[in-house]
């Protein structure tokens, strides 16, 4: 599992090489910050940037929406069509991303819709479904249905219990299925590619650079997109963590003892150190039998 962090190391590493020709070289030239304070100098890298944070960003909130009510209906109901639906889902997933580019510039064109900004993000939202619906659909595996059901019995309606009860549970697997699709529309290239058309993004600027020289900026935005993603994911796992130790003392509290009329607690202190149940006497009857004793006493 080390070897995969190779290429990361190398990245960050190099970002503060001082190349001397402004192309990346694997010649040691000195330590410098000099490409991270002129980021902005190369020609259209900033401007690809932008535009796949955008693409990334809205295809991961679109894909959240619209998957999120899928994932709950293959999860929670029987209904007809299923099982096609999850192929369709698996099938998604496993479709060769140069099969997928090529049917999605094939579709666009059949309907004459001209390739750029657009076609690009409607490719990202139709793979990223898929994603979103087997993160929330895992996450609903592990939380208990009944917990709805009770809500339901208590009188909320279908609306109250998904943003009460449904919504908080599975918060942490709609935050990790729009990490996992943000990663997956920022890094994609093979769709991009044929979808594209005057266009460019992030790696499609970098295939473009390297033939020719990738300038050491394109290292120093790897390098922040990695650290970004790195603390948020680790800001993540650490308040999924609070939330569930949270939860446990919660549960695990000991409850607060009712309070009790010293008469009762008397009566409770005696009756568990006789043994016996006690049983309540009716007081006019009482005074009768202490009267028959007192007379008995008296004779």
């Amino acid at each position: 599992m080390a070897i995969t962090f190779v290429p990361i190391v190398v990245m960050i590493l190099y970002s503060f090489n001082n190349a001397p020709t402004s192309r990346i070289t694997f010649a040691w030239n000195g330590f410098t910050t000099y490409w991270y304070r002129n980021l902005t100098q190369v020609n259209g890298l900033t401007h690809a940037f932008f535009i796949s944070l955008e693409v990334a960003i809205l295809s991961s909130l679109i894909s959240v929406i619209v998957g999120t009510p899928v994932a709950i209906a293959l999860g929670r109901f029987r209904f007809w069509g299923k099982g096609v639906i999850n192929t369709m889902v698996f099938a998604d997933i496993a479709a060769p991303a140069i099969v997928v580019g090529a049917a999605s510039l094939s579709f666009f064109l059949s309907i004459k819709l001209n390739t750029g900004l657009l076609t690009i993000l409607i490719a990202h939202v139709a793979f990223n479904i898929a994603y979103v619906v087997v993160v929330v659909r895992a996450r609903l595996s592990g939380m208990d249905s009944a917990i709805e059901d009770a809500a339901r019995d208590l009188g909320a309606n279908a609306w109250t219990t998904f943003t009460k009860v449904t919504l908080p549970l599975i918060w942490p697997g709609l935050l990790a299925a729009f990490l996992l699709a943000f990663a997956m529309s920022v890094d994609d290239y093979v769709i991009t590619s044929f979808i594209a058309g005057s266009t460019v993004t992030f790696p499609l600027f970098v295939y473009g650079a390297a033939k020719v020289g990738l300038p050491p900026q394109v290292l120093c935005v790897g390098t922040l997109i990695f650290l970004v993603g790195l603390i948020v994911a680790w800001r993540t796992e650490h308040s999924t963590a609070v939330n569930s130790s949270a939860r446990r003392r919660k549960t695990h509290s000991p409850r607060r003892r009712s309070a009790r009329s010293p008469r009762r607690r008397r009566r409770a202190n005696c009756t568990r150190s006789v043994g016996v149940s006690t049983v309540e006497t009716d007081p006019q009857q009482e005074r009768m039998i202490n009267d028959d004793h007192r007379r008995t006493e008296g004779n």
